[in-house]
């Protein structure tokens, strides 16, 4: 049963809601749902969808492909930004805009901010996706674990050795940083 303080919370929300975004803003996003309910129904896999968007224009769409190509990376973020990226031969977004259906998972945050894109914007949240069993909890808990204590045994060997990449790229002239 809806009360009177239930209502207006829920009415604040949409009001803060309209205020931070724009009418664009909010049919990229159904964009990006409409995207990930295809998603489902055509079998392609999770439902997931990812759009980003420059100068008003959706320039890269995406969709979640695990299941549908065997990649555990096939992630509706990342497809988005690859596309992207080709689009506006960069490895930056910059000035872009990234519409996901979902709040993004570990992977796919690491990904966005590698790229820098200007804003972020999302429907579903990770408890949300959690509810239908993608929970990404652990790997959040993972991250925050010292490396000798996580799940999954991970050994440095052979340091000495890798560090001469390293070293040899700080020591290129052709080196583009990012």
């Amino acid at each position: 049963m809806k009360t009177l303080e239930n209502y207006d919370s829920e009415h604040e929300t949409m009001k803060n809601e309209i205020q931070t975004t724009s009418k664009d803003q909010r049919q990229f996003m159904r964009e990006a749902i409409r995207l990930s309910i295809e998603n489902v129904q055509t079998g392609r896999g999770g439902p997931f969808a990812a759009i980003i968007v420059k100068d008003g224009n959706i320039i890269a769409r995406g969709t979640n492909l695990v299941s549908s190509t065997n990649d555990p990376t096939a992630h509706a973020e990342i497809a988005a930004i690859r596309e992207a990226c080709k689009i506006l031969n960069s490895f930056q977004l910059d000035g872009c805009e990234i519409f996901s259906s979902c709040e993004p998972c570990p992977m796919c945050l690491g990904a966005i901010y590698w790229a820098r894109p200007e804003k972020v914007f999302y429907a579903n949240t990770k408890q949300d996706a959690a509810e239908i069993n993608f929970d990404d909890s652990f790997i959040y808990e993972e991250l925050a674990k010292q490396v000798d204590d996580r799940d999954i045994p991970m050994t440095q060997i052979v340091h000495e050795e890798a560090l001469a990449a390293f070293k040899a790229w700080k020591e290129s002239p052709n080196k583009i940083d990012y």
